[in-house]
């Protein structure tokens, strides 16, 4: 996993703020391999179904942005007790829960 701890914890404790204190976060995409360089941070986050939305993924983003240098952070929602989309269900089989 390519992120250092000080921006695991940043993505924990936004993630926490924005969503509540049962949010899950997994990374996934090209930061999961320890092999490549560079690329944005993809963030497959499970909430409650009515937590899913955009207005709440920036209130995230502002948070992190507070604790760590700006960049591309893609969030892609797994909503619990709903459907998740087609992309949500192809990405979650190589997602990896931050620690």
């Amino acid at each position: 996993m390519r992120l250092k701890p000080n921006e695991v914890q940043a993505i924990k404790a936004a993630a926490r703020e924005a969503f509540g204190e049962d949010v899950v976060v997994r990374l996934f995409g090209s930061r999961v391999r320890d092999d490549l360089r560079g690329g944005d941070i993809d963030l497959l986050v499970e909430v409650d179904a009515g937590l899913a939305t955009e207005t709440l993924a920036d209130r995230f983003r502002d948070r992190l942005f507070e604790r760590i240098d700006e960049q591309k952070v893609d969030v892609v929602f797994a909503p619990r007790s709903s459907e998740w989309s087609a992309f949500a269900r192809m990405v979650a089989p190589q997602a990896v829960a931050l620690p």
